[in-house]
């Protein structure tokens, strides 16, 4: 079934901007009232088997935000992120409860009835390692469109250039598309594959750990990249670095043992968080 379908709305989203409490006695009222809301989590956990990795979570992503997830290894923040675009689905005995509602549709992403690939294309993946395909630079983007059933080569040429432009890369690439993806730098594979994530149009693009494998150089152009897409898309990022999210982040989530201690603008978070656990994590005290 494809996202979107009128049977998906059988509950109508409540009015999201009425009643978005971010993690335990947190209120959103530092958050601007006008920015629109792109997902809405509530009451959402997720389980390998029978152990719960992600504990009731509730949290607002913006629209045109940069929303950093926070936290030491093992927190859950990884696996949160792996939700939005259903990416468990690939492994056994995982489950879902909860809602993580995409807007302003309003449908619960991780409802069975929910055709994953299609909701993939909507919501968009960057991994931690860059994962070019085997296969030239121009048929690494073209990849999403191709399943799309985009088959005028005019038209994905096209689109092919603005998604490498899009991605900062066009101008570094454009006289070797049949070039394999393999032959650029690590800087410039994570590139390529932000130009695939940006192929298909998506409402939201999730980065995990994006520039970890990358040098200083390489890591300011992504980051800078970040910067620069939010004005197209939403963006959801995982990263160690705290640096990082300070930098590029507009919000900031603090995740531990599964649960969201605390959310609020990456100002604040870092300046003057409201949990003490926050200001220990922040500090250094442990992580």
């Amino acid at each position: 079934m494809v996202i979107g379908s009128p049977a998906l709305m059988h509950a109508q989203p409540r009015d999201a901007s009425a009643d978005h409490r971010h993690g335990p006695d947190a209120p959103d009222a530092a958050m601007p009232a006008q920015a629109s809301i792109k997902a809405q989590v509530k009451d959402f956990s997720f389980y390998y088997g029978q152990f719960q990795a992600v504990k009731n979570v509730s949290m607002t992503i913006r629209e045109h935000k940069v929303t950093a997830l926070i936290g030491p290894s093992g927190c859950g923040k990884t696996t949160l992120l792996r939700c939005f675009n259903r990416m468990h689905d690939l492994y056994p005995n995982t489950r879902y409860a909860g809602e993580i509602r995409l807007l302003p549709d309003g449908f619960n992403i991780v409802d069975r009835r929910v055709n994953p690939i299609e909701m993939r294309m909507r919501i968009s993946m960057v991994f931690q390692k860059p994962n070019p395909f085997p296969k030239s630079i121009f048929e690494n983007v073209a990849y999403g469109l191709r399943l799309r059933g985009v088959s005028s080569r005019s038209e994905l040429a096209g689109r092919v250039e603005h998604a490498l432009r899009g991605a900062a890369l066009w101008e570094e690439v454009k006289d070797r598309l049949k070039k394999p993806g393999f032959d650029l730098s690590g800087g410039q594979q994570q590139r390529l594959c932000i130009a695939r994530a940006l192929a298909v149009d998506p409402e939201m693009i999730l980065f995990d750990e994006p520039t970890s494998a990358l040098d200083p150089i390489a890591t300011a152009k992504i980051e800078e990249l970040v910067h620069e897409l939010k004005g197209r898309v939403t963006i959801l990022i995982v990263t160690h670095n705290m640096q990082q999210a300070a930098r590029v982040s507009d919000e900031t989530a603090f995740m531990y043992l599964g649960e969201l201690i605390e959310m609020d603008r990456t100002s604040k978070i870092f300046q003057n968080p409201s949990k003490q656990l926050t200001e220990q994590y922040i500090t250094g005290h442990f992580g």
